[in-house]
């Protein structure tokens, strides 16, 4: 049994998986999932998991050299745009640019979180 880190086991193997540049996605439960993406929903009912607890665990087990969060979340949620630039520094693009790029995703994770734009595109880095 893994000691440390993400313990559910098909983010653990698809983070394994993950080569320099890959993008994975962290969303709300009202982000759309391209088809041809797999997810991992986490969800269970309205608000949880909350996105901010999911970012908190990904962030400690997985190298992200870059982040990009919807302009949006300056007006239209504030506290999780703070929170956000706490722990990553994003870059800011539009909403809909979020959800284009998100098609590029090799994983996305769907939270229960039901505020808005609480979403994140990371791109992965490497450890050396």
């Amino acid at each position: 049994m893994k000691k440390h880190g993400i313990i559910n086991r098909d983010i653990a193997s698809a983070l394994a998986s993950f080569g320099h540049t890959d993008l994975l996605v962290i969303g709300d439960c009202g982000l759309p999932i391209p088809k041809g993406v797999p997810c991992i929903d986490l969800s269970y009912k309205i608000g949880e998991p909350a996105f901010l607890t999911i970012l908190d665990a990904v962030l400690d087990d997985f190298e992200a050299e870059a982040a990009s969060i919807a302009r949006e979340i300056t007006a239209g949620n504030p506290v999780v745009e703070g929170a956000i630039m706490e722990k990553i520094a994003a870059d800011y693009i539009t909403h809909d640019e979020l959800k284009t790029l998100s098609k590029d995703a090799k994983l996305i994770i769907r939270t229960g979180e039901a505020t808005p734009y609480a979403n994140i595109v990371l791109r992965s880095g490497v450890i050396f």
